[in-house]
């Protein structure tokens, strides 16, 4: 990194200098270290071996570091950068003038669906180096990522859905380009003659609150969906929202309780658009797969459609999260095609965008058959299934399954424990599961149990999503089961109720060498 740092020696434009260093401060972002913080562990080090090594390079780095860094590593490159220079090493330069630049407008290039926002701000130092930052705010594949910490946006943890502002999307991707003035009529020309595209201005203030949201997201998320190169403007695009004047809102959506979800369900069901449906029982449980779809994950927009948004729900997100019937995989595209048709015409879609996503939804019929797979078809009994699945949350099969293992086999041989038919057990139920939890460890003291009850519990409701992912991971090097559970519940009875702690626990336990 200090070599790659001499090519600052070589610029003149404090606009190259930032990108150069946003770069090399890019090249481990996104990644995860086992020693902690990336930032600290990497970063932080890189500004110390800068220090040590005390030449122009050095300093030229440490100056970058000094504006575009963390706030840890921006503070101690300053003081870095200040000691090489009084240690008489030359600066450059470009030095005085970096991270003088100020803001001039900010502009928005959105479709017509609501799928994403090009955002474009430009800026300036002191009316030399004009240049664009053009930012993609992506909505759809946020949608599925709006809390890294949780399945469901709705099942994130109460401090942090308090802690966090509310996301509107995520940033996916940015760039930057000096040809300003080419670039604002292009896209003017482009929301001006391309009908599904809009270009309006943005207040700088509102712009802040868009896009720190949405990069806190991006930030936040393991392995975030971002283009390839996003990790070399991460720093730029960081510190250029940071120079945004504060003071915007996020719009807020409407909050769709279980009420109103189930108005907005009998008025589609009372359409002329509904009209052709035959199963109005399937029917009506598929609307509500959808509107929960769009309230969960895109970010309280039901009504919303696009060609994008109804692939991601036919070929994404219903074959990974969620049981249907026979009869509902059959009727699903046909309630979609109508929900498109009525929530189209009551969000303003244009007509060619509203036909242009009914082409999207019969193109990805025939997929949808492959995409989704019953899981009965790979052997297991529906009822068995309908068991561990009262919800109809089909990612929670598997780690339901290995809580509660010894349901496959009861259930074909319609074991009892005592007097209690254990095929009869609902394992939703807490006081079933503990029936089953007993014949599982025959013998077992209450304290045991009580253990077992605890680790089983959060299995079934997957909290958090890490403790599934640190039995899968311990699962892949060699750990059977039982030791796994008795892990498990080592560390959920040390951390207590320490979320951050039983986090930190559950991915030190996933980094354990493999048995002997």
């Amino acid at each position: 990194m200090l070599r790659h740092a001499r090519e600052l020696l070589a610029v003149r434009s404090p606009l190259d200098a930032e990108l150069i260093v946003s770069e090399i401060l890019g090249s481990w972002w996104g990644h995860r270290v086992s020693a902690g913080d990336v930032e600290m562990a990497i970063g932080e080090a890189l500004v110390g071996h800068a220090e040590r090594a005390a030449t122009p390079a050095a300093l030229a780095l440490l100056t970058g570091i000094a504006y575009l860094g963390t706030p840890r590593q921006a503070a101690k490159a300053e003081r870095a950068a200040l000691d090489l220079m009084d240690r008489g090493v030359a600066r450059p330069g470009w030095a005085d003038r970096v991270g003088m630049v100020a803001l001039e407008e900010c502009f928005v290039s959105r479709d017509v669906y609501g799928d994403q926002d090009s955002i474009v701000c430009t800026y300036t130092y002191g009316g030399d180096d004009r240049h664009a930052l053009v930012i993609l705010v992506d909505r759809n594949k946020a949608g599925a990522v709006q809390y890294a910490d949780a399945p469901f946006p709705s099942a994130a943890p109460p401090a942090l859905r308090a802690a966090r502002p509310p996301a509107c999307g995520m940033v996916r991707d940015a760039w930057v380009s000096s040809q300003v003035d080419r670039l604002l009529d292009h896209c003017r020309r482009e929301g001006r003659d391309n009908a599904p595209m809009r270009f309006e201005q943005l207040d700088p203030r509102d712009t802040k609150a868009l896009l720190q949201s949405a990069l806190a997201l991006t930030n936040d998320t393991v392995d975030p969906p971002v283009n390839d190169g996003f990790g070399s403007y991460h720093a730029f695009v960081r510190a250029r929202i940071g120079i945004l004047p504060p003071g915007g809102r996020l719009p807020q959506p409407p909050a769709y309780g279980r009420d109103r979800r189930a108005t907005i369900a009998a008025r589609f069901l009372a359409s002329d658009e509904a009209e052709g449906l035959s199963d109005l029982s399937a029917a009506s449980r598929c609307v509500d797969r959808i509107i929960a779809y769009g309230c969960a994950h895109d970010f309280g927009r039901p009504l919303r459609v696009s060609p994008i948004k109804c692939e991601m729900f036919l070929l994404d997100w219903l074959p990974r999260k969620v049981l249907l019937s026979p009869t509902e995989q059959e009727a699903v595209p046909h309630v979609l095609a109508a929900w498109v048709r009525w929530a189209g015409k009551r969000m303003g879609l244009p007509e060619e965008g509203v036909r242009a996503t009914l082409d999207a939804v019969w193109d990805a019929t025939g997929k949808f058959a492959e995409a989704y797979r019953d899981p009965s078809a790979f052997g297991l009994d529906r009822d068995l299934v309908a068991r561990l699945l009262p919800d109809g949350e089909l990612e929670a099969l598997p780690r339901r399954a290995f809580a509660l293992p010894f349901l496959s086999g009861v259930h074909r041989r319609s074991g009892r424990h005592g007097s209690v038919d254990l095929s009869a057990l609902d394992p939703s139920d807490p006081a079933d599961r503990r029936v089953i939890l007993e014949f599982e460890h025959p013998g077992a003291d209450e304290e045991h149990l009580d253990a077992h009850e605890r680790v089983t519990d959060r299995l079934w409701r997957g909290d958090p999503p890490q403790l599934w992912e640190t039995a899968q991971s311990l699962l892949d090097v060699g750990y059977e089961r039982h030791e796994i559970l008795h892990r498990l519940v080592e560390v959920l009875d040390r951390c207590g109720d320490d979320a951050d702690a039983l986090r930190e626990a559950l991915r030190v336990l996933r980094h354990e060498a493999p048995p002997e």
